[in-house]
């Protein structure tokens, strides 16, 4: 034991090398033992098995990489061409990723033949579920016995977030489990059944349908002895203590329920508590549990609680946080759905009246029905799987594939990742014309280039934002314009005033004074595409105020005939046209107005939530509006199904007053929230959504990103109520910006920090406890001759530019 603590040592000393340790040959298999799919599958029959480091301190990855004979891939390529051998060998069709944590179970064994084994739970499959990898022969018993400790060694280092130094022998060993056998992977016979752990009940299996029966058990069954607690359960943090209160709004009897990080599950706490919706003065509300023993929960109502009302299963699914920044997912269970209906008003109201200040009486009635619908959980519906067509049909692009570095005769000692002075990126604009991506960091714009193979490729450097007086300024919005061949650049530091950037020469040659006395908050284009022709002309936004400017204009640039300004304090923030030149506009209030044209009034006032919103997007045939807030997404149907109107969009002619579009909130579940941030230890702060976007396409896809992740919605997913509409993709660093290049669903572009990728729809996951935990490795060197996902320097953009 002493030589192997040494040699594990002197193992995870180097961490410059990406793999800590490896058995270079065995075979994957996985084995369902209770399964009626079939017993065992051969994955992978010539592989290889590696512990590495990821992006992250303290987080590390089981690699099982599937190894390719002479000549196998260019024969695959010769029998279906070269996009079927990248679908066929990229991705996780050649490699299996495992975030290395106790929940696996991970365990070894060394048969009575001498194969030396290995195995780890299906965290993704049905109760009993394992994946063995058996080493080949030649594989040494000791250098199996150093694989599995130096595996306890980073579990350790992820459950207590230390160093495994600091680990004694006893503490490794808790982490080695051995509760039960592994079964043969290829067995002559079928394997002898076992006791079944018992099934939830039927609402849980409902209401958690992605959740297996084994995941919603705390039991682990072993074999031959009584059921052992699961490791680590997630324990309920102590309340906070209740404020004075003035007056109850909800009070309602329901069973708590609080989400298991290991088991990635709800677990009952209580079967009666009572919760309170309290208000307690000056706008602030408190939404208090107390069971019979105890008070399980005490905290402020406010939009981070990102409440979802389940009436199919009676419940309400909420965050709680914690001083420290922690967040816990917590369920509530109503016994009747008029106990659900009570609590929810309740709660919208004190959440609705903290973000308005005002009265929840006052709001009109539809309005107040338009705020309850959208905090409906919409996502109810199982579908059949008709949906593979979107896993398929890429256009080439490599999983999070990146192209090469802008100098690529620099050593490999040489790589810059970032600036000198502390800029990082910062914004991303994406050209339509052109096929460039520009990207802004600090006073310095990179321009990439989309090559016909779905990479990006560093073009030029323009190193010197300036004003034509030549004062520096980092630009904080820019827009592409005039068919790509100009940017328009903001400035804070003058908020009456745009800059026009001629890209060919890569300078700033005009200063547009707008107003003397109307500012500029924001801008957008006049129509949806006017940046592929040359129109002149765009939108300006102040807080009260709606423009157009036009740079052709002697003195200042607003056309005095397009404005349109409110006397009460609108505090717009965010606009956006479709095709035509309609315009959604939104405000810091929450609430979106639709014009048909500048200098008039909105057709359509669709009401606040409350949420500041800080993006706006539209489909191109104005059906869908898009609206950004910190938390979650607001997808408007703006078509008009019934009265005198119908078939007409709200840009064109008003809704009626009792007929408010459908809102549709696209957020976060609760557990995956507190998922994100027991990971990350982050909020949830969204970058503006878009739909992807082309002069032929339909809108399909939604991106949007929060600190690490890469989220996208399925349009398809959203609109049939399905259960899953989303997936993700994790970096080590916070994405900074992100959009679909042009034309295009399947490619997104992402700026990191310090890189600049372009990625293939298809490498985001959907949302598991795995794909949370799990960064995708940025500038990590892949072994020779392989098609996964991590990538080598010559394939990474890095833009300190």
């Amino acid at each position: 034991m002493f030589m192997l603590r040494n040699v594990s040592k002197f193992l995870f000393g180097d961490a410059s090398k990406e793999s800590i340790i490896e058995i270079p040959q065995g075979q994957l298999y996985l084995v369902r033992p209770l399964s009626v799919k079939g017993y065992s599958e051969l994955i992978f029959k010539d592989a290889a098995a590696s512990i590495r480091r990821t992006g992250q301190e303290f987080q590390y990855q089981l690699v099982i990489q599937r190894a390719y004979e002479e000549g196998e891939e260019e024969l695959l390529a010769e029998e279906d061409g070269d996009d079927a051998a990248v679908e066929g060998l990229g991705g996780e069709k050649d490699e299996k990723t495992f975030l290395l944590d106790p929940s696996l179970q991970f365990r070894t064994d060394i048969r009575q033949t001498g194969e030396k084994v290995f195995a780890w739970r299906d965290l993704s499959g049905d109760y009993g579920d394992l994946w063995e990898f058996v080493c080949d022969s030649a594989v040494q018993p000791e250098t199996a016995a150093l694989f599995e400790r130096v595996a306890l060694q980073c579990q350790y280092e992820r459950k207590f977030r230390r160093s495994h130094e600091r680990a004694s022998e006893q503490d490794l060993e808790d982490l080695s489990y051995d509760e039960e056998p592994i079964p043969e992977a290829s067995p002559l016979a079928s394997p002898v059944s076992r006791s079944p752990v018992l099934p939830p009940t039927p609402d849980a299996t409902a209401l958690f349908p992605n959740t297996t029966k084994e995941k919603m058990s705390k039991k682990v069954v072993g074999k031959g002895k009584e059921p052992v607690q699961e490791e680590g359960p997630t324990v309920a943090p102590p309340s906070a203590a209740l404020p004075e209160s003035r007056e109850v709004l909800a009070d309602d009897v329901a069973e708590l329920h609080l989400f298991d990080f290991p088991s990635g599950t709800f677990i009952k706490q209580d079967p009666e508590v009572h919760a309170r919706v309290l208000e307690v003065g000056n706008w602030e509300y408190w939404l208090q549990i107390t069971g019979k023993d105890r008070e399980w929960l005490g905290q402020p109502i406010i939009p981070e609680i990102n409440p979802v009302f389940n009436f199919e299963y009676q419940s309400f699914i909420f965050n709680h946080y914690l001083e420290d920044g922690s967040a816990y997912s917590w369920l509530l269970k109503f016994p009747t759905e008029k106990g659900l209906e009570n609590f929810q008003s309740g709660t919208m109201q004190a959440l609705w009246e903290h973000l308005n200040q005002i009265k929840w009486a006052k709001a009109k009635e539809t309005d107040q029905q338009y705020v309850l619908d959208a905090f409906n959980d919409l996502t109810m519906e199982d579908a059949p799987d008709e949906e593979e067509e979107e896993e398929e049909d890429y256009e080439g692009a490599d999983d999070g594939k990146r192209s090469e570095h802008y100098d690529s005769d620099e050593s490999e000692d040489d790589v810059v990742t970032r600036d000198e002075d502390g800029n990082v990126n910062s914004q991303l604009a994406v050209g339509y014309k052109h096929d460039r991506s520009f990207v802004v960091r600090g006073s310095k714009i990179g321009v990439f280039k989309h090559t016909p193979d779905n990479h990006l490729e560093f073009s030029t450097n323009i190193s010197k934002v300036q004003t034509p007086k030549g004062k520096l300024f980092s630009p904080n919005k820019v827009m592409l314009h005039a068919e790509d061949t100009n940017m328009i650049l903001q400035n804070t530091d003058d908020p009456n005033s745009l800059y026009r950037m001629d890209l060919e020469y890569g300078k700033v040659v005009d200063e547009w004074k707008v107003h003397d006395d109307i500012t500029v908050r924001t801008f957008a284009p006049e129509k949806k595409f006017a940046q592929m022709t040359g129109e002149q002309t765009f939108l300006g936004l102040s807080g009260n105020a709606l423009y157009r400017i036009d740079p052709r204009l002697a003195g200042n640039k607003l056309v005095n005939t397009d404005l349109k300004t409110y006397v009460s304090k609108n505090d717009f923030s965010a606009a956006a046209t479709t095709e035509k030149g309609h315009i959604a506009v939104a405000s810091n209030k929450g609430d979106i107005r639709l014009f048909d044209r500048l200098g008039i009034n909105a057709k359509t006032l669709i009401p606040a939530l409350g949420d500041p919103i800080i993006g706006m997007d539209v489909s191109a045939d104005g059906r869908w509006v898009l609206a950004t807030t910190r938390t979650y997404l607001l997808l408007i149907d703006a078509l008009q199904k019934d009265g005198k109107n119908a078939g007409k969009l709200g840009f064109e002619k008003a809704f009626a007053k009792d007929d408010k579009p459908q809102p549709r909130r696209l957020g976060l579940t609760p557990s995956h929230v507190a998922q994100f941030q027991h990971e990350t230890k982050q909020p949830i702060a969204f970058t503006t959504a878009h739909f992807n976007t082309g002069l032929a396409d339909k809108e399909t896809t939604i991106i949007t990103a929060t600190g690490p992740f890469i989220v996208t919605w399925s349009l398809k997913k959203v609109l049939a109520n399905r259960k899953d509409p989303y997936s993700i993709k994790r970096y080590s660093e916070e994405v900074k910006a992100d959009n679909f290049k042009f034309g295009s669903d399947k490619n997104l572009i992402v700026a990191l920090p310090n890189e600049v990728n372009m990625v293939a729809k298809r490498a985001l996951q959907r949302p598991t406890r795995e794909s949370i935990a799990s960064p995708a490795r940025v500038g990590t060197p892949r072994r020779s001759g392989a098609r996964g996902s991590y990538l080598g320097r010559n394939e990474i953009v890095n833009s300190p530019f």
